[in-house]
């Protein structure tokens, strides 16, 4: 498949120092893991929208939605991202530990998404 059969292309939140969190954070996972992650991200790109069990939104914050990975050992991956621009902006991965989104993970994204919407 080609990029032009996507129909909303990845692109990574870049910081003001030039920093992509989410581009770094793929790079630190184990390279099965990643390919999980990878599969996750291109199902989206070419089947925007999707729905339940991969993607969410994120009904707490207008505009922001999440990509559920199941890793191996049996650990839950998050990425959180929102739509800007014609493309789908990774701001914010972790590790998910507890049944919630944290608070602090939430916030992280929310603040780079805020950086997103200008255009």
């Amino acid at each position: 498949m080609t990029d032009e059969q996507k129909r909303i292309p990845v692109a990574f939140y870049r910081t003001d120092l030039g920093r992509e969190p989410v581009r770094e954070w793929l790079k630190e996972l184990e390279p099965n893991d990643r390919r999980i992650v990878g599969n996750d991200l291109q199902t989206l790109e070419f089947g925007w929208p999707v729905g339940m069990p991969l993607c969410r939104a994120i009904r707490s914050h207008k505009g922001l939605w999440e990509v559920r990975s199941n890793l191996s050992s049996g650990r839950i991956a998050r990425i959180l991202f929102c739509v800007a621009g014609g493309r789908m902006v990774l701001l914010h991965a972790f590790i998910k530990k507890t049944q919630k989104t944290p608070d602090r993970e939430l916030s992280v994204a929310v603040n780079r998404m805020k950086g997103e919407k200008d255009d």
